[in-house]
């Protein structure tokens, strides 16, 4: 009995061996550099899907990360990026062993040999090595070892489906009857399902092992590059000794309701947002790193200056503020914003020390990951806060937040604002930067917005009149235009004040307090804020695209009567 296999057959093969070769290939990136497929592909697909599905692709793992929430936004978007990486790599390998066996079946052939296998593994390899060509980023391997990896990888994969066609579509016995009280044994189907059983057992042990030592090693190589940046951070100074100083507005008497954010962000988790697949952020060595200066105007295109990174830090006055930034893709009451210590030079005075073409009037920045952004030289000129900066929190810039150098440009979400800065084109008239190209903000001023982070019910206490409070608070934040005033209301009563703590510089969120007179039951809070020039919080919703989220922030909670009532705090 000879019957070629379906289509469905070819689907299930090529998907299914392309499991181990995604393992594989995890591990040639973790063990030599290699690239690795998925980051590949999706990086590309990243840059040159048309405009609507990258908004639909977007929006898509902005909802999953909302639905699944497991740790902070960043990191869960990231993985879910990486996830769909992987899935389009077998999808695609599903569809080329779908065509591939309809193909044979319809050449008719009884014995394939490893002909067709191999040819089909090259015509597979063929977009890969475009992508990996075209936008790798990860992978540091020369660029023809990644040829002969890619080539090598898909030339396996696609021997072994022509393999698995050649043994689906070998003869098989003909059905037979034992006995007549016993239904028919149908061995073909029995054989065929043995078969995939084997190919699930190999596939999976391979997939184990290549997904299990590429883990193995990216965790040491993680450990070996926080190792090499503490001993960075210990032995090359970046700027003044540091000490363990109070912050600018430690003596203010507002204390913040338990359970409110910490006024300064963790280093470890300040949230990163970037157009990349590899969640380890880009390795740039400092060693052989230049800042180069060109001229992008029609008939004076060329380098103008280059400086090294000790350079910048070494030969500019060092300035130190604590800035909070957000995405533009940060919903309200997202995770996406933080605050933390940045130290760089000013970009004024690195531009007083280049030769700036007269006909320029714009930067276009260009970050190691092929972004890019543009920034008017009349707002560098204007605003001496505009940083190109190399540390955070006194210590070297790390490379999932930007080694070596990012800039701050203030009052603008963090898509206008690119990392690991390798180059600084001058142009003649402004140009749209990576995200603007896609459809997002031209401006990308940030929106006021404020957030309840806690309702303290366990930490309720009485007032000198013996009423029992509760504490609320949160954040406000307005950019630079500062915030003026927070308001809470309960249940769609009336807007009440709440106590607003200063902030620690011109740029960065305020905490806000507001202690609640207890009443039993469901509640509904809602917070808004005033900037400091009393403009009003946009009450009207929308969503993040394309100019950042806007709304009221609430939370509904029920309080009970039963709780120990805490020593009440000091007055504010």
């Amino acid at each position: 009995m000879n019957s070629k296999p379906g289509w469905g057959w070819g689907a299930l093969i090529g998907g299914v061996l392309s499991i181990p070769l995604i393992a594989i290939s995890y591990l040639g990136f973790q063990a030599a550099a290699l690239p690795f497929v998925p980051f590949d592909l999706f990086d590309w697909l990243a840059r040159n899907l048309p405009t609507p599905l990258l908004t639909i692709g977007r929006s898509t793992i902005e909802e999953v990360v909302a639905a699944v929430q497991i740790g902070n936004s960043s990191d869960t978007a990231k993985t879910a990026e990486n996830l769909m990486g992987i899935l389009i790599v077998v999808a695609i390998g599903a569809i080329a062993g779908l065509f591939f066996f309809l193909l044979m079946n319809r050449l008719r052939a009884t014995s394939t040999g490893a002909v067709p296998g191999l040819v089909l593994g090259v015509l597979a390899a063929l977009p890969f090595l475009l992508f990996t060509l075209s936008v790798n980023l990860s992978a540091a391997a020369d660029p023809l070892m990644a040829v002969i990896w890619i080539g090598a990888l898909f030339a396996i994969w696609g021997l072994g489906v022509g393999w698995a066609y050649q043994r689906l579509s070998a003869p098989l016995p003909v059905p037979v009857r034992s006995s007549a009280a016993q239904p028919t044994t149908n061995a073909y189907a029995i054989d065929r399902r043995s078969f995939l059983v084997q190919v699930g057992a190999a596939t999976a042990t391979i997939t184990v092992i290549g997904a299990g030592l590429g883990s193995l090693l990216s965790r040491r190589i993680a450990e070996e590059q926080s190792v090499a940046q503490l001993q960075a951070a210990s032995v090359d100074s970046v700027g003044p000794e540091v000490t363990a100083e109070p912050l600018p507005n430690a003596a203010d008497p507002v204390v913040p309701a338990p359970g409110t954010r910490s006024e300064i962000t963790p280093l470890a988790e300040h949230y990163r947002i970037d157009i990349r697949s590899d969640p380890n952020g880009l390795d740039i060595p400092e060693e052989g790193y230049t800042l180069q200066f060109e001229s992008a105007i029609p008939g004076e295109e060329g380098p103008i200056a280059e400086m090294t990174l000790d350079d910048i830090r070494n030969n500019f006055e060092p300035v130190s503020d604590y800035i909070t930034m957000s995405c533009i893709s940060n919903r309200v009451a997202g995770d996406l914003i933080s605050t933390i210590k940045w130290t760089g030079a000013r970009m004024k005075d690195v531009l007083a020390t280049v030769e700036v073409p007269e006909r320029a009037t714009h930067l276009r920045i260009w970050g190691g990951d092929d972004f890019d952004e543009t920034v008017a030289l009349d707002v560098i000129e204007n605003d001496e806060r505009v940083m190109l900066c190399y540390a955070w929190e006194d210590k070297p810039l790390t490379s999932r937040h930007g080694f070596p150098l990012r800039i701050h440009i203030p009052n603008l979400y963090g898509m206008k604002q690119p990392k690991w800065i390798t180059r600084i084109e001058f142009l003649e008239g402004d140009q749209d930067g990576y995200w603007v190209r896609r459809g997002w903000d031209k401006v990308a001023s940030v929106m006021s917005t404020s957030v309840i982070d806690t309702v303290a019910t366990e930490n309720a206490f009485a007032n000198a009149e013996g009423s029992t409070l509760i504490p609320i608070g949160g954040i406000a934040w307005a950019g630079d235009r500062g915030i003026a005033k927070v308001e809470v209301r309960i249940d769609g009563g009336d807007w009440v004040g709440a106590q607003i703590r200063s902030a620690v510089s011109d740029r960065t969120w305020n905490l806000w307090r507001y202690d609640w007179p207890f009443v039993e039951g469901d509640h509904t809070f809602e917070v808004r804020c005033v900037e400091g020039d009393g403009a009003m919080q946009m009450e009207a919703v929308a969503g993040t695209r394309p100019s950042g989220a806007t709304g009221l922030h609430s939370v509904r909670t029920t309080v009970s009567g039963t709780f120990t009532l805490t020593p009440r705090p000091p007055l504010l």
